[in-house]
Parts: C-alpha cells; structure tokens; sequence
C-alpha cells in the first residue's frame, strides 16, 4: 500500500484530504458548534478537502486554509490544525525561495496581525511560529535534503559512468596497442616466408619449373599480405606513430628488463622452472609484457621491495608469476587498474588465464597461465 502511494502522490493527497474530512465531520457532530450543523459541515469539506490540491497550488492551498481558520473560524477543530500543518509543510516542500518564503509569510503573518487586535499572550505567537512556521521550515529541509541526495546520487552516476568510459577507452586503447605489436610480430614472420621461399626458388634447376612457379606464387601472395599489413598498420597506428623498426621484445631480453628494474632500487629475483623451449612470437611477447607490467606496477608502488619473477615451462603452458613483498595498489584487487587491463587482454587473446591481487601474506602477485601448444586428441 505504501509502494502504490509512494508511486501516486495524488491518489496520497486525496486520501489525506479525505481523512481530515472525516475527522472534521465527526467532531462537528460530536462537538460543540456555533453555527447549523449543515452548513458548519459544508465549510469542513471545502476546507480540508482543499488539502488534496496541496502539491498543485501549494500556496492558493495554504491561503484558502488559512482564511478557512481565521475568517470562517471552524470552531478550533482538530482538524483544521491538522490541515494547516500539512500544507504549510507543503508549501516548504514544494517550492524554492523566493516563492516559498510566500509560504512562511501566508502560514504566520495573518495570525500575527489577527492578534493585534486582541489580546494575545506570548505563547500565542511562539505557537503559531511552531506550529505553521516550524512546519514550513522542515518542508524546506526535506526538500534541501531530498536534493542534495538526488545530486550525490547524479555526481556517483556520473562517476560510474567516467569510469566506466575511461575504462572502455583504456580496453580499447590496449586492444590497439596489442594488434600494433601483433602486427609487427606477424610482418616480421611474413618477411621471412617471402625472403626464405625467394630463396629456395633460386636453387631449384631447370627441371623444376613448375615448382619454381608455386613458389613463385608463394612469395606474390606473402609479400601482397606485407603490403596489406602495412595499411593495417595505418589504420591502426597512433597520430604520429611510425612503424617500429625494432624487433619486438620477448623473454629472451628479461635478463635486460631485470636489471632496469634493479636500477630502480628494487631487488628482482628471476627463476625458470622446467625445460626452456621455443614459444610463439605473439605470445612471447605477451610474457614479456606481463613481466614488464608487474615490474612496473612494484617500481610505482612497492619501491625497495622484493620481487620474485618465475617462470614455470611445462608440457603445453607458460606459467608466469611474479610476487612482490610492497602494499596495496588502489584498483588493483578487482582489476581497477588499466595495467591489468592490458594484461587481461593480452592472456584472454591467448585463451590464458589471469589472477591478480594482494598475497595472504602480504605484497601484491600476478599469475598468468599461457598455453603454448593444443593438448593432443584422445
């Protein structure tokens, strides 16, 4: 019932104003009156019954009220207390200043000049004050409040929505930049093809024409994929980015990585576990990435730390972990921060998986599984 009247102020009002209706009726008749019972319940329902439109005329509302009180003079009902209360509230509520001080004037001043023609007592203006004014006064503090909430509540959409774009643009912006680096990995590989069949084409005799020419086509169709990555690469480029002409790195320049990051006041410590074997250019690149990251994020948070970086090689995985002994990162834990993005990112491309977050222990850990080679069919 609350719910269907929270939704429905109107259908609120009505109820309200129905209420005081009924009650002003049954103390007109069980009261003391002076005037015809007849026409002192008429004056009941055009006043209380005025309080259903408190929300769409506030102050005609509070004005008719008001002259209901002081010029026709209910009899000092209950009710009509009641009522004023309400509306003098209302007015507080639904109105900004200087529209709403209107409502303070209507719900105290009348009173204070009616009494200047009697002889009220001080506690006569201290209630009226309370009462209607006091009354107004908490409307313009619900209503204060009411907006101040819903203005907290529109800066924290705002600000999950900014951080929701930011991190959308930071996938994206990682996205790129890993079909850049992929592009250069997968270039270097079609340069080879085309420089390694040009060769093998010019061993073969004259008997072999017809493998000559396949080959032949080999190299057209490698070096027409050049030509096409190279526009990838266009497309893909940052403003004012050229073409890497340095190899992509990979684990083989950890080593070199290591010692940076020792330079830097942190003491790194490197293990390899399992035999070393070959991996994929994109995804050695994605390990070293990984390393290069977790290094970064100890030398930004946990500077004079200890890290241990390890590599595990097993049958069909890379394992990477690299643990650190420094603090919490802000974002970190649930992958807040945009260097974790780029590593899921990376792992997800790989169909790897990531686990990031702070040791029981203490220190912060990073650990990526990376298969390297299908699992053989059963």
């Amino acid at each position: 019932m609350a719910t269907v009247l929270g939704r429905h102020p109107r259908l609120l009002d009505v109820g309200i104003a129905a209420t005081l209706v009924a009650g002003g009726l049954v103390e007109g008749v069980v009261g003391e009156i002076s005037r015809p019972l007849w026409l002192h319940q008429t004056l009941v329902v055009l006043v209380m019954g005025a309080v259903a439109f408190r929300r769409v005329v506030p102050l005609a509302t509070l004005g008719f009220v008001v002259v209901g009180m002081m010029v026709v003079n209910l009899d000092g009902q209950l009710s009509v207390f009641a009522a004023l209360v309400i509306v003098s509230f209302t007015a507080g509520l639904e109105l900004d200043p200087p529209r709403s001080y209107w409502g303070l004037f209507l719900a105290t001043v009348p009173f204070y000049v009616g009494f200047a023609f009697h002889d009220p007592l001080v506690s006569d203006y201290i209630a009226i004050t309370v009462l209607y004014g006091g009354s107004w006064a908490v409307g313009q503090m619900v209503r204060q409040r009411t907006r101040e909430a819903a203005e907290h509540a529109a800066r924290a959409d705002r600000a999950e929505r900014e951080r929701e774009e930011r991190a959308a643009r930071a996938v994206a912006e990682e996205r790129a930049r890993i079909a850049r680096e992929l592009h250069d990995v997968v270039a270097h590989s079609i340069s080879v093809i085309a420089v390694q069949t040009q060769a093998v084409r010019r061993r073969l005799g004259p008997d072999s024409a017809r493998e000559a020419d396949d080959l032949r086509a080999v190299e057209s169709t490698a070096r027409q994929a050049m030509a096409e990555m190279r526009r990838l690469f266009g497309v893909l480029r940052a403003d004012g980015e050229r073409a890497s002409l340095a190899p992509q790195p990979g684990l083989d320049q950890l080593d070199s990585l290591i010692e940076d990051t020792r330079g830097a006041a942190v003491d790194v410590s490197l293990a390899v576990e399992g035999e070393r074997c070959p991996l994929p250019p994109g995804l050695d690149l994605t390990a070293y990435r990984i390393v290069q990251e977790a290094l970064t994020n100890t030398r930004k948070h946990a500077p004079g730390g200890q890290v241990t970086v390890r590599l595990r090689y097993g049958d069909r995985d890379l394992d990477v972990l690299v643990e650190d002994s420094g603090g919490a990162r802000d974002g970190a834990a649930d992958g807040g921060g945009y260097g974790l993005v780029g590593m899921r990112e990376r792992v997800t491309l790989y169909g790897g998986t990531l686990e990031a977050g702070p040791r029981p222990g203490g220190g912060f850990a990073v650990r990526a599984r990376l298969p390297f080679r299908e699992a053989a069919p059963a």
